[in-house]
């Protein structure tokens, strides 16, 4: 049995004053770095010794406040994007559609092990293609009601948008985000190897949908199974009011559907970001409210009250980015990655590859950026690679795993932890869940990691 941890905020604050003290404690260093194509790339064999930059404990109360500075447009993205889904939610229109779903999967016990691996699939492929992450805050709050309609508990609910996107990421084909930074940096054909990729991409997304309907059966055949002990046996007593679904809010879900397909577009052929997709998705909240005859009053209401849920996990997510401050301030990042990275030299190539997908996996508990993560490493690694006989793309390949495994777990994800505390699930209990569920996932990584070292598949 898993015991109770603090609070979210606290763990981060833990954290935060673990990476303070480090600062005191590591040498710090400095790799030299030039600007290609907008981009600071660190230049290999060019680390040095610099004047230390311990950062003092008045850190531990400004880290966070710069982290709110620093992660300002993902901060005003969930408010803007949560007081939307407020204005979607008060037409009800989600939960008509919801109801009409829940209804046909009820029908027999194949719909449903039809329809909930059909959406896994489905953000799956958008974190393999387009990298979706933060994006995943929004579907949360779509999924959450569904599972419960479905009287599953809030871990599946959570689990359908989170791993389903979280295994895409990590198998990414033609993720820009990640895969196109790092073989750019690693100077190989952009989106080269994709066919090598899809399998892996299947492998994963396999796993995921196995697992969580593993899951979800042994809940529905006894409720008390569920990793958050009496939730589904409350979920299962709830009635759940009655909503018609009515014209207008089947024009309300047909334009929100418009807007998935708008987004899906925008961001792989426009390049969307935050900026775009927060206005979007406000767009949507806006007209679904005009469709549905709510009056300025009420519309505003409930913006306010959608963009206030949000509010817990914006102070995550400022926590961690100010932990990333105070290593970066403190320059000890540089140091951890020229101390690791000589200690791969003279391996083998199995050991190698082993040893730089591990090496991601620990950075990005202290680096949790995938772009950030591969300007800072790929330089390394890339030419590291060529000196121990390892096909630059197993380099990148490393990169993907330990960047896109660790995410689904690591509390210092902002992502994550604004997941988590949007559901409502305790640290502990994510940590319970999704353990057994990881460590299927790092060794399949690490086997499909060797095969292409020995078999021309890259």
């Amino acid at each position: 049995m898993v015991k109770k941890l603090p609070d979210t905020l606290v763990i981060t604050s833990c954290i935060l004053l673990f990476f303070i003290g480090l600062t005191w404690v590591i040498s710090a260093g400095e790799y030299q770095r030039e600007v290609v194509d907008g981009r600071n790339i660190l230049i290999p064999d060019t680390y040095h010794l610099v004047e230390a930059q311990p950062q003092s404990i008045t850190s531990f109360f400004t880290a966070p406040i710069e982290g709110f500075i620093a992660a300002a447009e993902i901060i005003a993205f969930i408010f803007i994007v949560g007081g939307a889904f407020g204005m979607l939610t008060t037409t009800k229109a989600i939960d008509a559609g919801l109801q009409k779903l829940v209804a046909w999967s009820n029908k027999k016990s194949s719909y449903k092990k039809v329809m909930i691996p059909f959406v896994i699939v489905c953000f799956s492929v958008a974190g393999a293609t387009f990298g979706m992450s933060e994006e995943v805050l929004i579907f949360i709050l779509i999924t959450l009601p569904m599972a419960k309609a479905l009287k599953l508990d809030p871990i599946v609910g959570i689990a359908i948008p989170f791993v389903g996107a979280g295994v895409g990421f990590a198998g990414a084909i033609s993720n820009p985000f990640t895969i196109g930074i790092a073989q750019g940096i690693a100077e190989i054909p952009l989106f080269s190897g994709w066919e090598y990729r899809i399998f892996i991409w299947g492998i994963f997304t396999l796993i995921g949908v196995l697992y969580i309907m593993h899951y979800i059966s042994k809940i529905e055949s006894n409720p008390q199974k569920s990793v958050l002990n009496t939730s589904a046996n409350i979920i299962e007593k709830q009635q759940p009011e009655v909503i018609d679904f009515t014209f207008k809010r089947g024009l309300v879900l047909m334009l929100f559907l418009f807007g998935i397909l708008t987004l899906v577009i925008g961001v792989a052929q426009y390049q969307w970001y935050m900026v775009e997709i927060g206005a979007l998705f406000f767009v949507i909240g806006f007209l679904s409210c005009i469709i549905c005859g709510i009056h300025a009053n009420a519309m505003s209401d409930s913006f306010i009250k959608g963009a206030k849920e949000m509010m817990t996990a914006a102070m995550v997510i400022a926590s961690c980015k100010g932990i990333l401050i105070v290593a970066t301030e403190g320059k000890i990042i540089d140091t951890v990655l020229f101390s690791i990275s000589n200690l791969m030299n003279g391996l083998p190539k199995y050991a190698a590859a082993e040893a730089m997908f591990l090496f991601q996996s620990a950075l990005n508990t202290v680096l949790p950026s995938g772009s950030g993560q591969a300007a800072l490493t790929m330089p390394i690694t890339a030419p590291l690679s060529d000196l121990l006989g390892i096909s630059r793309q197993v380099a990148v390949l490393a990169f993907q795993f330990g960047d896109g495994l660790t995410n689904l777990i690591i509390p210092t994800s902002g992502v994550t932890m604004g997941v988590l505390s949007i559901a409502k699930i305790p640290y502990e209990v994510w940590l319970k869940w999704m353990s057994p569920l990881l460590g299927i996932l790092m060794l399949t990584a690490g086997v499909l990691l060797i095969l292409p070292l020995y078999i021309n598949l890259l």
